[in-house]
């Protein structure tokens, strides 16, 4: 399996780089910084670091060929790449703001990188997995409350709509070989998107690695037939438990 991690040179990213990597998978991961990308992945084995701007059009497709080019095709392309409420307000888990006080370059920016990234890299290369016969795209997620939560404009938002973009691909690409899946990690995770030093202390933070055994999986023979699901990594264990009773 070949895959395509964005953001890949940390938190859950790296956390599912890693994991598929330790599988066997050809993994090339990206990053704004294409000197840290290829520095992360020189610490896994078989894995390319390529630089990617989520953002930009012209460099989604440049990093797209480049990764397809290096591995010889992408099989999964994993949309992980975003940014956290703290690019707009540090303090946003003890000082919420109120959506009016957002600013709006702010609100452009999280919104380019979570929603727009998705977009633009499952457009650049959908294409050539229906040319090669078929594909999976995995879409990161987050739990449903970050989505209304007071104080989460602009991230939930832009959350919200990665999740309705997902689902309306699945139905896009419904019967054509590629597949499409959410995943989330199903609870507040310890990565540079939080401000971990400004959280009550007995809050608890899943570790990033949560992300690995269900990653490993859908990049697996056995999920090859998964379209259009929502999984949650901290419920994996038991859904495959359930998944393997119901056959």
């Amino acid at each position: 399996m070949k895959v395509l991690v964005t953001g890949g040179t940390s938190g859950l990213g790296l956390a599912m780089a890693s994991a598929l990597a330790a599988a066997g998978a050809a993994v090339a991961l990206t990053g704004r910084s294409g000197r840290r990308a290829t520095s992360v992945a020189a610490g896994l084995p078989g894995a390319v670091g390529v630089e990617m701007d989520v953002r930009d059009e012209s460099s989604v497709a440049g990093a797209v060929e480049e990764a397809w080019s290096r591995l010889g095709g992408v099989d999964m392309p994993v949309n992980n790449a975003g940014v956290g409420m703290r690019t707009v307000n540090p303090r946003f888990m003890t000082h919420p703001q109120g959506f009016w006080e957002v600013p709006v370059a702010g609100f452009r920016a999280v919104i380019e990188t979570n929603l727009t990234g998705y977009f633009l890299v499952a457009r650049e290369v959908t294409p050539r997995m229906l040319a090669a016969g078929g594909g999976r795209i995995v879409n990161i997620a987050v739990s449903e409350s970050t989505m209304h939560r007071a104080g989460f404009v602009p991230y939930g938002p832009s959350r919200a709509g990665s999740e309705s973009l997902s689902r309306i691909m699945a139905a896009d690409l419904r019967g054509t070989g590629v597949t499409v899946n959410l995943l989330l990690p199903g609870g507040p995770t310890a990565t540079g998107m939080l401000p971990l030093d400004a959280v009550p202390e007995d809050r608890r933070f899943l570790d990033p690695s949560v992300m690995g055994p269900p990653i490993v999986w859908l990049a697996s023979d056995d999920a090859a037939g998964v379209h259009d699901e929502r999984i949650v990594a901290v419920d994996f264990d038991r859904r495959l438990r359930d998944r393997n009773v119901s056959r």
